[in-house]
């Protein structure tokens, strides 16, 4: 079957057009490259100074030919002044941008996915939620393919859409993760199915409060109709329902014991696995389909990953808990003592919402880096509590204090940059001092 989107690139359905890009990662030249195919004049804008001229030529060898440039510097009005079209990469809070558009038509303004979802004829599968999403989207595009349909896993991770519609291959289903940021801007989304996996304080640092991170979450459902199936937390149907939040047909799940993966533990991934099966069944999928390839899921890097023992202890990587909900489902996970590593840039929340979780589970908690100041008043006066400079300072120290059968679980509540570019760097770090501690002591990797 043509692509569809073929149809408007050979029409050029943008030519004499400025768009402007926001954003110079991976999705932001996704786009770059897409408008131009559609015969855009594209200007890619991003607040990092020192960024070189020549990342424009990961999207075209020659640039200037085609209309396309780099503005590097602090945003100001007067580069979306004459664009009709803006596209925003995922991570670009709207709220950043308040100031330098306050001029400019809202229409004009598009999340790369939004943007993207224009040209799609594909049968789309949209999840969303505080924590999760990354999990749960890729289980999702495996239980698919084990039953034998192609999919393209992609958008807020891995390959964004609009590269997807630059390649010549099409899938049967497309499987995204999409982020509270991308959905402030979507008005015409339109999932086949759409999945709230959970809610929980996040991003407090861009939204103005938990409602409007809420509002945006719910955005995902706003365009569906009866056709369409929303899959939603049973806790959260009641509330949802009471907004009116979507057309469409819906699901609830909860933590359930249907299928077996032992390579998720704990309640939290039972949910995630019964979000999973409620997602992929209007396409097909058989029960034992999805319980054989359920079987056979290991836990992505980052996540709850075991990364080996030594004299008995367990070092877990869980990087990507960068709230606090996702700690308690990492401790939640494990019925032996935690020394649980704490850190980062804290971005929001009640850490005392912690203590119950805590309790009766973890041994000791070493913190590391940044927000010492959030996270010490509250559970020093609970559990022995100490702080280092940096990461690997702490893991030792964890490790000199730990018993045969505890577990050290990297699961810092916080984003990374305080000291690394990202949390995929954080957990390899952990992951490095780990192995180093495991060969001192001749632990197994």
């Amino acid at each position: 079957m043509e692509r569809t989107v073929g149809i408007f690139q050979s029409l050029k359905i943008f030519e004499n057009r400025q768009a402007v890009v926001v954003g110079a990662g991976v999705s932001g030249l996704a786009a770059c490259r897409f408008l131009l195919s559609l015969g855009a004049r594209v200007r890619l804008v991003d607040a990092k100074a020192d960024l070189p001229q020549d990342v424009l030529l990961k999207v075209h060898a020659d640039p200037a030919s085609v209309g396309l440039t780099l503005e590097a510097r602090a945003h100001t009005p007067s580069q979306f002044a004459d664009a009709d079209l803006i596209v925003l990469s995922p991570g670009v809070p709207v709220k950043k941008l308040a100031t330098v558009l306050k001029h400019v038509d809202p229409k004009r303004v598009v999340a790369e996915m939004e943007f993207a979802s224009w040209f799609l004829s594909e049968p789309v599968i949209a999840i969303t939620g505080t924590n999760g999403k990354t999990t749960t989207t890729t289980l999702v595009g495996h239980i698919l393919e084990h039953a034998g349909l192609s999919t393209f896993v992609g958008g807020n991770i891995g390959t964004p859409l609009c590269d997807y519609l630059m390649a010549e291959k099409r899938a049967d289903v497309l499987v995204i993760e999409i982020s509270s940021f991308q959905l402030q801007n979507c008005r015409t989304f339109k999932p086949r199915v759409a999945a709230l996996l959970n809610f929980s304080a996040n991003h407090l640092d861009y939204h103005l409060d938990m409602e409007e991170y809420l509002q945006a979450k719910l955005q995902l459902f706003a365009c569906q109709d009866h056709g369409c199936l929303a899959v939603i937390p049973q806790a959260l149907r009641k509330e949802l329902l009471a907004r009116g939040f979507t057309k469409a047909q819906v699901e609830t799940f909860s933590a359930e014991t249907q299928f077996d993966c032992p390579g998720l533990p704990g309640a939290h991934n039972r949910e995630n696995i019964a979000a999973a099966w409620r997602m992929v069944r209007p396409f097909g999928v058989t029960e034992d389909q999805a319980r054989a390839a359920i079987a056979a899921f290991h836990a992505l890097p980052h996540r709850i990953e075991p990364v080996g023992e030594a004299g008995g202890v367990l070092f877990v990587n869980d990087s990507k808990a960068t709230t606090l909900d996702s700690v308690c489902a990492a401790v939640k996970s494990y019925e032996r003592p935690v020394r649980l590593l704490l850190g980062g840039v804290f971005k929001g929340g009640d850490v005392a919402s912690l203590l119950p979780v805590l309790a009766g589970r973890t041994a000791s908690i070493g913190l590391f880096g940044a927000s010492r100041e959030v996270f010490e008043p509250v559970l020093a006066p609970h559990f022995p509590t100490s702080w280092d400079q940096t990461l690997e300072a702490a893991v030792r120290r964890q490790f000199a204090q730990a018993q045969p059968g505890d577990v050290i679980l990297l699961s810092p509540a916080t984003a990374s940059f305080d000291a690394y570019k990202s949390y995929t760097e954080r957990g390899r770090d952990f992951a490095r001092v780990a192995q180093a501690l495991m060969a001192e002591s001749g632990g197994a990797g």
